[in-house]
């Protein structure tokens, strides 16, 4: 049996680059189209600003399961990506997952939009600056080609901060809007990356034929789109249906007391499955994220394949079992 590994921060991302990150979430919600992996319905707990997650997911070809959880505190966080043998339970590895978790929340939307967004977009804007922002703008640059980006957030100094790491990766024009309105006006992708508590987005903002990537809202507390949106939305795509239906507002609020408006919405999973794309007559086109175990186990999976290939990682003992005390003596 192969000792378990843990693959640390600096080991991930030797191994993996966003695009091959968005060709490994394509392979796992493929799996997922055929029955052949499964996710865990993400929980989680709250206490005043701070939520403990636990998200998973099974791949039944590969012969693995994981589970990731992390504290989301006002302090920081320090996510972990458990795999284990599906057979045996043993445990296979341990992966750190900062740059695992921007990659597979960021590569989700760069696979959206790739199949949902026009061929031809070039003019993208983003809402919030904040720790996804950068990834986010990568992961749509690697799927379109994207001369324009528009950023506003409601900290002018963060907006700045962050048009500068912008700058410093990239070549094309980056605007520092005043206003979300001067952001998204006629703007062919749209992404959303707030922690905001009340609707920001209306349609009457949005240019005709756009995409909008929905990222940051996904815990009920927060909101990021007025519900008018969905009154021009003729494709509406989310990573779980389950989790949506659970975590997320905007959609509750929408479709939660239909008892078939949620027919409206489609997993990314069956439309890849379908090979469908944005159509002439489509006009908004949504995709809601609220992260899921089978985006993290399909980066997962790959990296830890990769580090089995070329020898990285670091050995940790496989866990015995010791009988437990149950004496006071």
């Amino acid at each position: 049996m192969t000792e378990p590994i843990w693959i640390s921060e600096a080991e991930v991302v030797g191994l993996m680059h966003l695009g091959q990150a968005i060709t490994a979430l394509e392979t796992g919600f493929l799996m997922e189209s055929r029955g052949e992996a499964q996710n865990m319905i993400k929980t989680h707990v709250s206490w005043g600003h701070n939520n403990l997650h636990a998200i998973g997911a099974s791949f039944v070809g590969a012969d693995l399961v994981g589970t990731k959880t992390w504290a989301h505190t006002q302090g920081g966080a320090c996510p972990l990506l458990i795999l284990f043998d599906a057979e045996t339970g043993a445990l296979k590895a341990i992966i750190e997952c900062f740059a695992l978790g921007q990659m597979r929340t960021a590569g989700i939307s760069g696979l959206a939009t790739r199949m949902l967004a026009l061929p031809e977009a070039s003019d993208m804007a983003i809402i919030g600056t904040g720790k996804q922002a950068l990834a986010q703008v990568a992961a749509i640059a690697a799927v379109r080609p994207i001369t324009r980006l528009r950023v506003y957030s409601r900290s002018m100094e963060n907006r700045e901060a962050f048009i500068q790491k912008v700058r410093e990766q990239f070549t094309f024009d980056v605007v520092n809007a005043p206003s979300i309105q001067a952001a998204v006006d006629g703007a062919h992708v749209i992404t959303l990356v707030t922690r905001a508590t009340e609707a920001f987005l209306g349609e009457q903002m949005i240019a005709p034929r756009t995409h909008i990537n929905a990222v940051g809202a996904i815990t009920p507390e927060r909101e990021e789109f007025f519900q008018d949106v969905f009154d021009r939305c003729s494709l509406i795509a989310v990573d779980s249906l389950p989790s949506t239906q659970k975590l997320s507002k905007e959609m509750i609020t929408k479709f939660g007391g239909e008892s078939s408006g949620w027919e409206r919405v489609q997993p990314l999973s069956a439309l890849l499955a379908n090979g469908v794309h944005r159509g002439n007559s489509d006009d908004l086109t949504l995709f809601k994220a609220m992260g899921v175990g089978i985006s993290d186990l399909s980066l997962g999976a790959a990296l830890y394949q990769r580090a089995l290939v070329e020898g990285i990682g670091r050995s940790i003992p496989q866990p015995k079992k010791i009988k437990p005390r149950l004496t006071v003596n």
